[in-house]
């Protein structure tokens, strides 16, 4: 599994569970730690997942953070760890920002197992930022958190690398809250700009506070014709291999011959997925590279793809992602040996 994949599993396992923790030790033990083992760290090693990091903090001796995450016998990520009804606001980082000033570690991380913020020193060398460069929740991932978080994965783990993309990272998130801020409620401020640009008379308060609306308004048609456009051109272009598709489809049936083999194969898969599938439903097309077994007619409703013409036959699964797996067939009956994978398939489209 890549992290995309095990990050959906924390998210159904945070949202099946997370009213059940109620300490700060059953959120490490849920989801904590888990988040750690998808990061590619080995959590019973304590090479690398250092529980109860023990740092001295001025005149205090023994002091202890939650965990560090090790390299080359020093700690390059500290994580301080709450329950998951703990808010991470700004008094909680009080003890990340004590542990980083003395440490060696560039990063420090605050979590309650569904909340996870990332900090560093951007703005005064070994001593954390109150702002986080990075913040993300697990019950609401990103595919853009999904490219962040690979940076942290120990296959790849680079601190000068993290670092050197942390400053844009954390302005960037700080602008996107502010444009999501100004776009529900424009300030004063913001409203002025737009104003001054096509508004010949005074920003008096009544013009501004009547330019608001009209701001926000203007806006957000911006974002749905933006997310509009976007979407009729991913479906126009879907479109678009849709018909050379069946162009393709239409010059190879002109010098394509289906095979005895082919249509014993038909009738095997028929008599299988005719236990969730009406009979009728179930077509079948003929190509120059394979045989496809369908659903009513329709290329999109694929069971399954036959490559019976060379020297040694196939029969090709997709999975969820259209993934293909072939797997060789010794004669055609062996295609019986599928039949759980068939039928899992056609109830799909039942």
């Amino acid at each position: 599994m890549d992290l995309a994949d095990h990050l959906k599993i924390l998210n159904e396992r945070a949202t099946k569970l997370s009213g059940q923790l109620q300490t700060e030790e059953a959120a490490k033990q849920a989801l904590i730690l888990p988040f750690l083992q998808a990061l590619g760290y080995d959590i019973f090693n304590p090479a690398e997942i250092l529980p109860e990091f023990t740092t001295d903090i001025g005149t205090k001796k023994g002091e202890r953070i939650d965990y560090a995450i090790m390299a080359n016998g020093k700690p390059v990520v500290l994580i301080e760890c709450k329950a998951c009804n703990d808010k991470l606001e700004r008094n909680t980082i009080g003890q990340l920002l004590r542990y980083f000033h003395v440490s060696e570690a560039k990063f420090g991380i605050l979590t309650n197992g569904l909340d996870y913020k990332f900090y560093t020193d951007l703005e005064q060398p070994n001593k954390m930022d109150e702002k986080p460069f990075m913040a993300i929740n697990i019950m609401n991932i990103k595919e853009q958190d999904i490219v962040e978080l690979k940076k942290f994965h120990k296959s790849v783990f680079n601190a000068d690398t993290i670092f050197s993309t942390a400053s844009e990272l954390k302005y960037l998130n700080e602008l996107k809250l502010i444009l999501a801020k100004e776009t529900e409620a424009p300030s004063d401020g913001f409203t002025k700009y737009f104003i001054g640009e096509v508004y010949s008379g005074r920003a008096t308060a009544n013009v501004i506070e009547q330019f608001k609306g009209i701001v926000k308004k203007a806006l957000n048609q911006f974002t749905s014709e933006i997310v509009s456009n976007r979407i009729k051109s991913v479906l126009d272009k879907e479109k678009e291999a849709e018909v050379q598709e069946a162009n393709k489809e239409v010059e190879e049936e002109k010098i394509i011959e289906t095979t005895g083999d082919e249509m014993e194969s038909f009738y095997i898969i028929k008599g299988i997925i005719r236990q969730k599938i009406d009979s009728h439903r179930i077509f079948f097309r003929d190509a120059q590279r394979y045989f496809t077994i369908i659903i009513d007619d329709n290329n999109k409703k694929l069971i399954c793809r036959l490559y019976l013409n060379g020297v040694k036959k196939y029969i090709g699964i997709l999975d969820d992602k259209k993934n293909e797996t072939k797997s060789e067939l010794t004669s055609i009956d062996d295609i019986y040996k599928f039949s759980e994978q068939l039928l899992k398939i056609a109830e799909a489209y039942n």
